[in-house]
C-alpha cells in the first residue's frame, strides 16, 4: 500500500523537497534583526523598550497598574546583572592595584640591588676623568 502511494506521489514529493530546501525559515532575519542592530536597537523586538517596559493598562482614574510578573522578573534580572558588573569591576580594580604594587616592589628591589653592588675603585670610576 505504501509503495503504491509513493509511486503515485513520488515526483510531487521530490518537487516539494526541492522547494522546501530553498526556503529559509529564519524568523530573526525575516523580522528585521539586521536593521534593528544597525539602528542600535535590540536584536529582539521584545527585549526592551516601551512595548515591554511600560504597563499594558492603567486605571480609569489615572492610577498606574500594578507591575506585571514579567516586568518584575526583568527588573530583578537587571539588578542582578548590575550587581555582578559592579562586583567584577571592583575585582578588576583590586587586581590592577595589586599588579601595580608588585611592579613598584620589583622596581624598588632592582634599585636596591643596583645601589648595593660593589663600586669600582681607582681610575676606572666613571666620575673620575682619565
Amino acid at each position: 500500500m505504501a509503495s503504491c502511494v509513493t509511486r503515485k506521489l513520488g515526483s510531487q514529493l521530490t518537487k516539494i523537497a526541492l522547494v522546501s530546501r530553498s526556503l529559509h525559515c529564519s524568523t530573526a532575519y525575516q523580522a528585521g534583526k539586521l536593521w534593528r542592530l544597525k539602528q542600535g536597537l535590540p536584536w529582539n523586538g521584545s527585549q526592551y523598550g516601551p512595548i515591554t517596559d511600560l504597563p499594558d493598562w492603567s486605571f480609569a482614574d489615572g492610577r498606574p497598574a500594578p507591575p506585571m510578573k514579567g516586568y518584575l522578573r526583568r527588573q530583578e534580572k537587571n539588578r542582578e546583572f548590575a550587581r555582578r558588573v559592579a562586583k567584577l569591576s571592583s575585582e578588576i580594580d583590586h587586581g590592577m592595584e595589586k599588579w601595580k604594587a608588585k611592579q613598584r616592589e620589583e622596581e624598588q628591589e632592582a634599585e636596591a640591588k643596583q645601589s648595593n653592588r660593589l663600586q669600582p675603585k681607582g681610575r676606572f670610576h666613571p666620575l673620575i676623568p682619565k
